[in-house]
């Protein structure tokens, strides 16, 4: 049986510092790419693959697989046990602490990927039958992830397409997370927006192509808004 190891040296040369998420990403001695989190007592070590604890429950990759296999074997409205709605909270969990260090990195895409998938475990949830009180609780959540992930896109965007891309996709998260029945998502919204100025100012860019169709439309000026349809489907073309 190996020796156990303390933590001395990783804890000394890598200090927490409180109000931030400090983050990394390293290889393993097997060499496989792992992200480290650092946390007030500690360090936390997640798979940059699958679930971020790297197990497989019950041969799936993730939780969620696992429900959504079992779900295929029934009907109607599934009654999810306690111990079905403890691993959803492992799972929610899990994926946040991954997806904020994502952020906090810069691998922006994979942070997208993390959102989309408690978006989806989410889902499964609303659409199962569980307690009034454990779905308030927890799925008031929701704009908090959709927070997340459009920053995630919009700066992924950014670094791929360019200023345009970014500012649209924050306009897609805004409408997201202002048609989310979830509160407190102020805040958030007033960030989002402030990301969009910086960009805006940033990159010098004005109105993009579908804020100015909308504003076209807004003042009845059909032939503008038909030329500017016209500019976003060649565009669309050339993307594909």
């Amino acid at each position: 049986m190996p020796t156990p190891r303390d933590l001395d040296d990783i804890l000394q040369h890598w200090p927490f510092q409180p109000g931030t998420v400090s983050a990394r990403i390293v290889r393993t001695g097997g060499g496989r790419q792992v992200l480290q989190m650092r946390v007030d007592l500690g360090v936390l070590q997640m798979e940059s693959e699958g679930r971020p604890d790297g197990t497989r429950p019950g041969g799936a990759e993730t939780y969620l697989d696992l429900l959504l296999q079992e779900e295929f074997s029934r009907s109607g409205r599934t009654e999810l046990t306690a111990q079905q709605l403890e691993e959803i909270d492992r799972e929610f969990s899990q994926f946040y602490h991954r997806r904020i260090c994502w952020l906090a990195v810069r691998e922006f895409q994979r942070a997208v990927r993390d959102a989309d998938h408690t978006l989806a475990l989410m889902d499964f949830v609303e659409q199962s039958d569980v307690g009034e009180a454990w779905s308030h609780e927890h799925l008031q959540q929701r704009g908090l992830v959709l927070f997340h992930r459009t920053q995630a896109a919009a700066l992924a965007h950014l670094e791929e397409e360019g200023a345009e891309a970014a500012i649209e996709e924050i306009n897609r998260g805004l409408a997201s997370i202002e048609a989310s029945p979830c509160p407190q998502t102020g805040q958030m919204v007033k960030k989002l927006r402030e990301l969009q100025d910086w960009i805006r100012d940033h990159y010098q860019m004005d109105r993009t192509l579908a804020e100015q169709l909308a504003d076209a439309v807004a003042a009845e000026q059909y032939e503008r808004a038909a030329q500017l349809r016209d500019e976003l489907a060649r565009r669309a073309l050339d993307r594909d």
